[in-house]
C-alpha cells in the first residue's frame, strides 16, 4: 500500500536571500501563482506565516464552479460563460466589479482544463445556492475538494522543487520609491530577515477570523463564530494598505447560514448536501426557504427563526454523494433515525409535522415542482432511503468579499486606481469580485483563475523591468 504524502516545508538553513517574486499564503492561490510563475520559468518562494500550510483551502468542501467545459457536456449539460456571469452578478446583487467578473466567468473553464492537465481532475459535478445550473466541478469521489486540491497542488509544487517556508510571517513589503524590491519576514517569532525581489503576490486570504479587522468594519457581526482557520486575520490587507493600496468592499463580510456550532470548532456543512436534494427544517419540523437560495437569503431565513439555528436533513442517497458527511459523522455531529419518526425524536421535532414535510417534499421533487418556496434546482432525488440523517446548523461568518483593490491583471491598486509596481494580490485578499455576496464553489474557481494571473502578470512584469 502506498504511503500517504506528507508534504514537508523548508528549513531556514535553505532560505535565499534572492527570488524572482515572493508569494505570501500557501492556500490553493499562493501554490497556483507559485506554479504558474514556475512553469515561465521564474524562482519563485513561499512565505506561509502559520505551522499547517494550505490556509483556508483546506477547509473548502463543495467545488469549483465554471462554465463551458468538457466535464458538463459528459453530462449532458450545456452552460454559457454569460448566464454563469448573470448568476454570478445577480447572486452578488449587482455590486460585482464588472471587469474581474467577465474575466473569471470566461477564464473559470481554462482553469479546469489547467489543473486536469496536471493530473488533478474534477469529474464530478453539483449544483450550488444561486446557480441555476449543475457547475460546480467536483473530485471524481466526491471527496471535499479543498483538501484534494491542496495536497495535489503541494505534490506539484514538490516536484518543481519550488522552496515553500512555513512559521514564516511577512510583517512588511519594502519598496524603493514607488517599486518593490522585498519583505521583511519573521522565523517562528524570533528572527526577521529581508529578502529581495522586484515582485511580491499576496495570497493571504480574506479576515474572518480577524476580529479587530470586522470590528471595525462591520462591528454587528462580532457575535457571531467563524468558520475560518485562525490565520485568517487580514494581513494581506495591512501589508497593501502600508505601501499605499487601496482597499474596497470591506462592509461586505459573508456569514454562511449552515454551519454546526454545537462543538469547539465551527464546522462548515456545505452546500453540496443541499445541492444533491438536502432540505433544511426548523423546530417546528417543517421547511421554511428555499434551501438554494443566495447564502445571504437563506441566512437571513434562518436568523428570522426564533431558535436562529435549523437542520439539515437527508437520506442515505445523499450521504453517498458526499463524503465529507463520513468525516461530520466520525466526530460526532451528525443525528441518525433508523427512521423518520425516530429521526424526529432525536432532533427533538414533531414528528407528525416532519414526516409530512418529507411526504410533501418526495411528492414535490418527483413533479419537480416547490409549491412552497419556489426551488428548482437540487431536486433530483427524493430524501427516502434509510437510514435518515440530520446535522443541527447556524449562520457564522465564513467569507470576506472586500479586501484589496485590484484590477483584472491582479495588480494592486492604490485609491487612485494607480498600480503599485511589482505588488500583486489575488485570492480572498482581492475585494470586489463578488459584489455582497460570494456564490458557493466561486472562491475556488478564484484561487485558480486570479492565481494563475498572478503568475502570468508576475512574469509579464519582470520581462518589461528586465528590458528596460
Amino acid at each position: 500500500m502506498m504511503s500517504k504524502y506528507i508534504f514537508h516545508p523548508n528549513q531556514f538553513k535553505d532560505l535565499r536571500h534572492d527570488y524572482d517574486l515572493i508569494i505570501v499564503g500557501s492556500g490553493s492561490t499562493g501554490l497556483v501563482a507559485a506554479l504558474q510563475a514556475h512553469e515561465l520559468g521564474l524562482k519563485p518562494v513561499i512565505f506561509e506565516k502559520m505551522p499547517k500550510l494550505g490556509g483556508n483551502s483546506t477547509c473548502a468542501s463543495s467545488g469549483m464552479n465554471a462554465a463551458e467545459t468538457d466535464v458538463q457536456l459528459r453530462h449532458h449539460i450545456v452552460d454559457t460563460y454569460e448566464d454563469f456571469y448573470r448568476d454570478t452578478y445577480i447572486g452578488g446583487g449587482k455590486e460585482n466589479n464588472r471587469d474581474l467578473l467577465q474575466y473569471f466567468t470566461s477564464h473559470a473553464a481554462l482553469a479546469i482544463d489547467w489543473l486536469d492537465q496536471r493530473g488533478i481532475k474534477l469529474p464530478n459535478l453539483t449544483i450550488s445556492g444561486g446557480m441555476h445550473m449543475p457547475r460546480t466541478h467536483r473530485p471524481g469521489n466526491n471527496a471535499p475538494i479543498g483538501a484534494f486540491l491542496i495536497k495535489n497542488l503541494l505534490k506539484l509544487c514538490d516536484q518543481a522543487s519550488i522552496p515553500i517556508f512555513n512559521h514564516a510571517h511577512v510583517t512588511r513589503i519594502l519598496t524603493n520609491g514607488p517599486r518593490v524590491f522585498g519583505v521583511t519576514v519573521n522565523f517562528k517569532g524570533q528572527k526577521d530577515v529581508h529578502v529581495n525581489s522586484n515582485v511580491v503576490i499576496l495570497a493571504t486570504g480574506g479576515f474572518g477570523a480577524g476580529k479587530s479587522i470586522i470590528k471595525k468594519y462591520r462591528p454587528d457581526l462580532l457575535h457571531y463564530r467563524t468558520t475560518n482557520q485562525p490565520g485568517a486575520t487580514g494581513d494581506g490587507l495591512k501589508l497593501g494598505a502600508n505601501v499605499g493600496a487601496g482597499l474596497v468592499d470591506m462592509t461586505k463580510i459573508q456569514i454562511h447560514p449552515t454551519v454546526q456550532q454545537d462543538t469547539s470548532h465551527a464546522y462548515l456543512i456545505p452546500e453540496a448536501i443541499r445541492g444533491e436534494g438536502a432540505i433544511l427544517i426548523n423546530q417546528q419540523g417543517q421547511r421554511f426557504t428555499n434551501e438554494l437560495d443566495t447564502r445571504l437569503k437563506v441566512t437571513a431565513a434562518i436568523n428570522k427563526l426564533p431558535e436562529k439555528k435549523a437542520y439539515v436533513v437527508f437520506d442515505q442517497g445523499i450521504r453517498n454523494q458526499i463524503k465529507a458527511i463520513d468525516f461530520y459523522d466520525s466526530i460526532g455531529l451528525v443525528i441518525h433515525g433508523t427512521d423518520l419518526n425516530d429521526l424526529a425524536h432525536h432532533m427533538n421535532v414533531s414528528p407528525s409535522n416532519f414526516t409530512s414535510t418529507i411526504k410533501v417534499w418526495n411528492q414535490m421533487v418527483s413533479k419537480h415542482k416547490d409549491n412552497q418556496f419556489g426551488r428548482t434546482t437540487g431536486m433530483s432525488r427524493p430524501i427516502n432511503q434509510t437510514p435518515y440523517y440530520a446535522i443541527h446548523v447556524g449562520p457564522a461568518v465564513h467569507y470576506t468579499m472586500g479586501g484589496l483593490k485590484v484590477n483584472r491583471f491582479t495588480q494592486v491598486l492604490t485609491s487612485a486606481d494607480k498600480p503599485i509596481a511589482g505588488l500583486f494580490a489575488a485570492g480572498e485578499v482581492a475585494g470586489g469580485l463578488h459584489g455582497n455576496n460570494r456564490l458557493g464553489g466561486n472562491s475556488i474557481a478564484e484561487t485558480v483563475i486570479f492565481g494563475r494571473k498572478a503568475g502570468q502578470s508576475a512574469f509579464q512584469y519582470l520581462q518589461k523591468l528586465n528590458n528596460k
